[in-house]
């Protein structure tokens, strides 16, 4: 029953609702001053983990009411499925594949070019993947940069993760840190999330009446920069990155754990206790944005701050809802990239519009310059395109037509969880779905490429979102010209692919 009802309020999400594509006219009033501008990162959301999505059993009443207030989009796309090169194309406007940027960053330096040891690492393998980019690169003009140069205040807290770790699982590295890259004002803390506990401590309950939640640095420190701001003399900039909903699972409310054991009991769904418990952080996640919302209200800033709530990839293929997607992070089908995205800007973006043309993580960079009223260093070189067009409720053709890339040339975990990172939560032995991969969409089409056998596949996604008919055998044309422009653009920015293994070269 479950995977029914949720196919059916996505097909109707995408075809029903055509507010933004029929052309219906948002508000004309525009905001007197330059608006602030707050992003929210949650961390592995995945697409209908949250009720405005399709989700009926987390509750989340504080991002539901959000969506009402600006521009949902159906069609958001994070830049990787994976942490690390999407929340670096989301600073920079540029693609993993020009970053040269593709996988999760070390605590270790393992960026020596390919050599020796380097194949030694992919022994068992077909492929050698490229080697591990530690650092965003200073070189690269990050959002904040940009937005600084302009006159914003630039502030951060949470999960920063473009860098090698300091000390810790995402400590803040020294050289390559938030402060580094623009921000004026960084608080380095995982708030309440269990990543901030010991594993002993992660389900050990406080004594939380019903309604309670557990206090979080994380919020507290944003609410704090929003205060010291608040006076409106410049405008600013404020990255919100959440470590919820990111293993591992953990809570502090017994009432939560209760609370969606017995709605699963009532709804006949046999959840593994897993799933109870992403259930109680998805609501603990809800708790926290919306504290955040309402001391935007407080402070008197809502009418003039643009605010996101996006996902940096999708949820986690054991206990998060990416159905009815396929996939999920770590993989470029839709349930790996494809995320829950609102926008809210009162005075310019229309309250409950539905938005079905597909944007991506690299438009961040420079919509936010268009809204600060400057241009970045270089636009020649970014991939993203602004979307205040869409905002505004007329969309540039342009954002219609053209493609969306993803690159992703490696093995996930290598392969299965054999001695995987005890934080990811999975038994040795899961199987990721994970090989080198790249992929493009193209309107309603999407191209899937796999390095291993050089196979294509190819899904119609306004017929088929659920990417099940694969149509490349009928499509032949379609599918050789959708791979020849995917490799055009991988030459055009020198996109680094996996090659064979010496000891498989014939």
């Amino acid at each position: 029953m479950q995977t029914k009802y949720r196919v059916t309020y996505f097909i109707g999400a995408v075809v029903g609702v055509t507010l933004a594509l029929q052309g219906v006219s948002f508000a004309e009033e525009k905001p007197t001053k330059r608006p602030n501008i707050i992003h929210i990162l949650i961390d592995d959301l995945g697409f209908a983990d949250v009720g405005c999505y399709g989700n009926d059993f987390c509750e989340t009443p504080n991002i539901d009411r959000f969506a009402e207030q600006g521009v949902r989009f159906t069609d958001a796309y994070s830049a990787s499925p994976i942490c690390s090169p999407s929340r670096a194309a989301f600073l920079t406007g540029k693609t993993p594949a020009r970053l040269h940027f593709e996988f999760v960053t070390r605590d270790e330096d393992l960026s020596f070019d390919w050599n020796e040891e380097w194949d030694k690492q992919w022994a068992d393998f077909k492929l050698v993947p490229p080697p591990f980019t530690i650092n965003l690169p200073l070189e690269e003009e990050t959002i904040a940069e940009a937005l600084k140069s302009a006159g914003y205040k630039t502030g951060m807290t949470g999960k920063w993760h473009v860098a090698g770790h300091h000390l810790h699982y995402n400590g803040w590295n020294l050289t390559h840190g938030p402060k580094q890259q623009g921000f004026d004002w960084a608080v380095d803390t995982f708030g309440s999330h269990p990543w901030g506990q010991k594993k002993a401590d992660r389900m050990k309950f406080k004594p939380f009446e019903k309604g309670v939640f557990a206090e979080d640095e994380l919020t507290q420190q944003a609410i704090q920069f929003l205060n010291q701001n608040k006076d409106g003399s410049d405008p600013f900039f404020l990255f919100v990155s959440h470590y919820y909903v990111h293993s591992p699972l953990g809570t502090q409310c017994k009432w939560l754990v209760d609370k969606y054991t017995e709605k699963a009991k009532a709804l006949g769904r046999n959840y593994s206790n897993e799933r109870i418990l992403y259930a109680a952080f998805v609501e603990t996640m809800d708790h926290y944005v919306g504290w955040l919302l309402a001391a935007i209200d407080e402070y008197g800033l809502t009418d003039n701050t643009l605010v996101v709530l996006t996902s940096d990839n999708g949820g986690m293929p054991v206990w998060a809802f990416n159905a009815p997607l396929r996939g999920s992070k770590w993989n470029l089908y839709e349930g790996g990239v494809r995320e829950p995205t609102m926008i809210r800007w009162p005075g310019v973006a229309r309250p409950g519009a539905v938005c079905h043309v597909p944007i991506i993580y690299t438009d961040f960079m420079p919509t936010y310059c268009e809204v600060a009223g400057t241009t970045p260093v270089n636009p020649d070189k970014l991939d993203g395109m602004s979307i205040v067009s869409i905002l505004k409720g007329d969309p540039m053709p342009v954002l219609k037509k053209r493609p969306l890339y993803w690159h992703f040339p490696y093995y996930h975990w290598r392969g299965k969880y054999e001695n995987c990172p005890e934080e990811i939560g999975l038994n040795d032995g899961y199987v990721s779905q994970t090989k080198p991969q790249s992929s493009i969409r193209d309107g309603d089409y999407k191209l899937l490429y796999f390095y291993e056998d050089r196979r294509c596949e190819l899904y119609n996604l306004t017929d088929d979102p659920s990417e099940q008919k694969d149509v490349s055998a009928s499509m032949p044309q379609k599918t050789k010209q959708l791979q020849q422009t995917l490799f055009e653009y991988f030459n055009s920015v020198e996109a680094r692919l996996p090659r064979e293994h010496p000891a498989n070269a014939q």
